[in-house]
This record gives C-alpha cells, sequence and structure tokens, in this order.
C-alpha cells in the first residue's frame, strides 16, 4: 500500500448533541460511543496502516485538549494545524495540503472528520488501502457509504461508470432528500451516502482547488507561507480568514472532472444527532441506550443520559433525554435535527450554556463554578500533576485557596512557599500571584473569589508556560 497522511479534521462544534456538545467541549471531544472519545477513536483506527504521523486540524479553543487526548493514547502528530477562522472544509483541507507540500512532499492524503462512528475498523482500514492505490492515479476519491435505510439527514452521491478497485465515475452530487426520494435511492442501488471522508495527492487537490476555486486558494496559500510555530502548533497567518467559508464538495469535489467513489460497509455513521447516537449504541430489551445514572419504568425506544445526578423516566415513548450539571434537554427522537435551534437560541440570548459546560478545561486542568453571587464567587479548581497556572494578577478580585487534595507550591508577591491538605492562603487584590502542582496526583483546591468584577477577563498574565497573552 501507498504510504498516506492521515488528515483529521478537529475544528466541528456538534451542535446537535447539546448540552453534551458545547462550542468550547464540542463532540468529537467527548466519550459518546466508547471508553475513548470520538476524537481518539479516529486515531486508533490509523493503527495498522502503513500510515505517516497524522495532521490535526482544530481551532485555537480546543488545542490543548486535542494535544492532550492523542497524548493520553500515545498518538505521535505530525502537525496540530490551528485555523484563525472556521471556514468549512475547503479551506480547512487545503491548509493541510499545503503544509503536507511543503513538509512531506507530495503524499497522498487521507482525509477524516475527528467525529465519526465506524463498528467494523478492519474494514476500513481495507478501503484506505484499496483507495491510496486509486487515489495515486491523479484522482480525488470519496468514500460512499452503502445505505442501510432511507436516510434523509445525509447528502448522496450518485455512482457513474465503474472503474478498477470497485470504484466508479462520479456521476452526481445530491442534496440531503425528501423521504419518499430517499426510498428511491435506495432501491435503485447507484446511491451511496457522502461520507466526507477523502483520498487524494495534495497536489491533485491543490491543483483542482486552484482551477475551480482560486479565490480559496490564494488565501490559504498565503496563510501557510507565513505559518509560524507556537509550542507544539502551527499558526497560519491572518490571511486565511480571508478565504470564502465552504465545503470541499461544493469547492471542488462537485465541479471536478476527476472524483471518484468508492462504497464501503462499515458500519458509518456521523453521529450527528442524538437519533443517530441512539441507532448506533447498544440498546436494552425496551430499545432504550441508557447512560449514567438512570431509572427507567414502563419507558421504550428511548435516549436516557445523565451525566451528573439521578434521572429518573417513567412512561416515555421514542424520546430524548440528556442531563447535565446546567442544562436538560428534553425532546422527542424524531426531532433530533430541531436540537440545533436550541443552540441558536441561547445564543442569541447571549447566553452561556451554548459555549461552556459547567466545567470549563485548561491546559494545565479544569476549573467548576460552584456557587456565585453580586460580589463572590466559588469555584473547585483541578490541577493536573506538574502543571503550573500562568503568573498573573486580578484588578477587581482577592482569592482565597483552600487545598483539599495533593499540595500546592504558592507564589503570592515575593513570596514562594507549599499549601498542604486542609490548608488554605490568602491573595490580595493586585498581588502578582502563581499556582502550580509539584505533586504526583491531582491538586484540588476551592477557589472562593471576592469582588466587584469577577470576569474570567480580569487577568493580567505576566508569564504563561501555555503561550496565551
Amino acid at each position: 500500500m501507498t504510504k498516506v497522511l492521515p488528515v483529521v479534521l478537529a475544528g466541528g462544534s456538534g451542535t446537535r448533541l447539546w448540552p453534551l456538545s458545547r462550542e468550547l467541549y464540542p463532540k468529537q471531544l467527548l466519550k459518546l460511543t466508547g471508553a475513548q472519545t470520538m476524537l481518539q477513536n479516529t486515531l486508533q483506527r490509523l493503527c495498522g496502516l502503513d500510515a505517516a504521523k497524522p495532521y490535526l486540524i482544530c481551532n485555537e479553543d480546543h488545542r490543548f485538549i486535542v494535544a492532550e487526548q492523542c497524548r493520553a493514547i500515545g498518538m505521535p502528530w505530525g502537525a496540530i494545524v490551528l485555523e484563525p477562522a472556521a471556514r468549512n472544509t475547503a479551506p480547512a483541507i487545503a491548509l493541510a495540503a499545503l503544509c503536507a507540500v511543503q513538509r512531506d512532499g507530495d503524499p497522498t492524503l487521507l482525509v477524516l472528520a475527528a467525529d465519526h462512528h465506524i463498528a467494523d475498523p478492519e474494514a476500513f482500514r481495507r478501503a484506505v488501502r484499496m483507495g491510496a492505490e486509486l487515489a495515486n492515479d491523479d484522482r480525488l476519491l470519496t468514500f460512499g457509504v452503502v445505505p442501510r435505510l432511507p436516510e434523509t439527514g445525509y447528502g448522496y452521491i450518485k455512482s457513474g461508470a465503474a472503474v478498477r478497485g470497485g470504484a466508479y465515475e462520479v456521476a452526481q452530487f445530491v442534496e440531503k432528500p425528501s423521504l419518499e426520494t430517499a426510498h428511491r435511492y435506495l432501491a435503485s442501488g447507484d446511491y451511496y451516502w457522502n461520507s466526507g471522508m477523502f483520498m487524494f495527492r495534495a497536489s491533485t487537490c491543490l491543483n483542482e482547488l486552484r482551477l475551480h476555486r482560486p479565490d480559496i486558494y490564494v488565501a490559504c496559500e498565503r496563510a501557510a507561507r507565513e505559518m509560524s510555530n507556537d509550542l507544539d502548533f502551527q499558526r497560519p497567518s491572518a490571511e486565511f480568514a480571508k478565504s470564502p467559508s465552504e465545503s470541499i464538495d461544493y469547492a471542488v469535489m462537485e465541479k471536478t472532472t476527476k472524483s471518484l467513489v468508492l462504497p464501503i460497509d462499515v458500519g458509518w455513521s456521523d453521529v450527528g444527532s442524538w437519533k443517530a447516537l441512539w441507532e448506533v449504541s447498544p440498546r436494552d430489551d425496551a430499545d432504550n441506550h441508557v447512560r449514567g445514572d438512570v431509572v427507567a419504568i414502563d419507558t421504550s425506544g428511548s435516549l436516557l443520559v445523565a451525566d451528573s445526578r439521578l434521572l429518573a423516566a417513567v412512561g416515555l415513548r421514542d424520546v430524548m433525554v440528556v442531563e447535565t450539571a446546567d442544562a436538560v434537554l428534553v425532546a422527542q427522537r424524531d426531532h433530533a435535527q430541531d436540537v440545533k435551534q436550541i443552540v441558536e437560541r441561547l445564543r442569541a440570548m447571549k447566553r452561556s450554556e451554548h459555549q461552556t459546560h459547567q466545567r470549563v478545561y485548561r491546559p494545565w486542568g479544569s476549573y467548576e463554578t460552584v456557587e456565585h453571587g453580586d460580589r463572590f464567587q466559588v469555584k473547585r479548581l483541578t490541577v493536573n500533576p506538574g502543571a503550573t497556572l500562568s503568573l498573573q494578577m486580578h484588578h477587581h478580585r482577592s482569592e482565597h485557596w483552600i487545598v483539599v487534595q495533593g499540595t500546592a507550591k504558592v507564589t503570592c508577591g515575593e513570596a514562594e512557599f507549599i499549601v498542604h491538605e486542609n490548608e488554605s492562603t490568602y491573595i490580595p487584590i493586585g498581588s502578582k500571584h502563581r499556582l502550580a502542582n509539584p505533586g504526583k496526583i491531582p491538586l484540588q483546591l476551592i477557589e472562593v473569589q471576592v469582588g466587584s468584577y469577577l470576569g474570567e477577563d480580569d487577568i493580567v498574565r505576566f508569564q504563561d508556560a501555555y503561550g496565551r497573552g
């Protein structure tokens, strides 16, 4: 098999899986279909292929979590490229292809979404091996999933004339159909679900993009040419934001004469909604998918997810109930696609629940807001072993830290000292301070903030190990 360079697109937001998936912690970073996150599952499927270290394309807010999830499964990466702005898949893939040409010659790219489910990884790897040979013929290959049912939530690809290796010329890309049309597609045997997975030589992709969408190509080429390094990450220049936002399907695949579709039957799902997750998940004798602390009586055909407390259900049919610490979703299962409207409404209301969880992740660990009022706020901080927060100060609040697990190394003004379990210290307003965990277990402490303004933007950083301004 030709050696391939995997490109994993990890910049999605997963709005239809709210309230578990949120802007700052979207579905690709969640454990939805097993013990590992969707991103980790995607990377693990590469094992057994003759593949180079993957490129990951993600946004600024997720960079430390993406890197940490790679480290957690021992997966080295070739590059983590940070998109300066969300611009859909065509610019993201162009950026990866340009980086690949600069660093690795002209490799064959295997483009994958970070948040898809594949039930048969070995069948997937067999398809990739076949696809690599087809992609070397100066073709743009897309993987078309053999449809199991008349799905209206996916786009379709109509196959044309057969070519070698079980692939077909692409006759047409079609939008998400009505149910009647989807039944017709399924009966014809000529249509496949558009999986959003691709293979092609980097140069072939770039040449076709330059031909059909030179505006996207020019913006991405400038951004890649001015790439800079930042710790573990590669930062394209702000020129990237000048690119139009468009999918690779619209920008290239629907216009090129070089596209092929390779049918695959690998148990694929984009897990694009709670209904889709219910369909690919194990279910009990009542056809319920249950996760967490759930008690269900006379309930069937439902998805019941408890994230932080007991969820009790009685007499429900074909519903979705998803509980988190700060939000609960209740909906009919056949309204799964409409959950994104909740996210849009929350955004319009300028609420925070569409963006963050009660637990907020940082490169050093995480924090949760336990209680808050007009002039006070109580948080629970978890600092990873060996991690250090920035040297900082606040103009509007003081802080009181109580260690409840582990050992804290504290800098306050000119003093540096250790705070043990069941001990505390006080940080006055305006004092330079820093918190670190010198131990081998997570440090947990309670932080009580008091002041006239308690926003996260009241932080002046003087030194930071994570490159934050």
